[in-house]
């Protein structure tokens, strides 16, 4: 798989532009190009894909972890260049239109073989899970629910090698174990994290791209 960090408050790739909010794609093979979140501008969001060079039309998939605005801030932005895809968001999220289909989702979800849902935890969230030959990863948009919830969620699909994205307010000691840790936006503890695992500790940042 590879991930390709869009937007993020920090930028890893000059000319790119650093705002507040968190976007991504996730390139699994065989699996549809899903973007994940949209960020909180989306004019930002678009130059930034042109910079990197994604191709709007190539994306088939959008997947929403939550309703705050710096995670589909770009929605609209996006669908009005391409609206040819599927949506994923979840149960508490309203308001997507000009989308060829929106799903819901509550529980934890198959979305393609080796590509999950956590499905929405604590009222508020989801995370994307994807196995790799490494193991689950995760990426995740703010973290909101107990990072050992997510943990557990994610476990169902696999061991879980690691996971990216924003990491809110996580206590660094309970990523122990995780072998990737690439954490970005919201993230409180990142100088801790990166103390306490140096060896799986990946600095984020638009225009990042990790390859497992």
């Amino acid at each position: 798989m590879k991930v390709t960090i869009i937007f993020d408050n920090t930028l890893i790739k000059e000319g790119l532009q650093a705002d507040w909010g968190f976007s991504a794609l996730i390139e699994v093979r065989n699996v549809p190009r899903i973007l994940f979140d949209t960020g909180g501008d989306g004019r930002i969001l678009l130059s930034n894909m042109g910079k990197l060079g994604i191709d709007l039309a190539s994306i088939e998939e959008v997947f929403i972890s939550h309703s705050h605005f710096d995670h589909v801030g770009g929605l609209s932005s996006f669908l009005d260049q391409n609206n040819r895809v599927k949506v994923w968001v979840p149960s508490s999220f309203r308001g997507v239109k000009n989308a060829k289909e929106v799903v819901t989702i509550k529980a934890s979800t198959k979305l393609h073989e080796g590509v999950y849902s956590t499905g929405e935890l604590e009222g508020i969230e989801q995370s994307l899970c994807v196995k790799t030959e490494k193991g689950i990863v995760i990426i995740a948009g703010c973290s909101h629910p107990r990072m050992e919830n997510i943990l557990k969620a994610a476990s169902q699909f696999g061991k879980v090698y690691g996971i990216i994205g924003g990491l809110h307010g996580t206590l660094p000691e309970s990523l122990k174990g995780l072998d990737l840790i690439c954490a970005t936006h919201c993230t409180q503890h990142k100088a801790e994290m990166k103390r306490l695992y140096p060896e799986a500790y990946v600095e984020g940042g638009a225009g990042k791209m990790i390859e497992i």
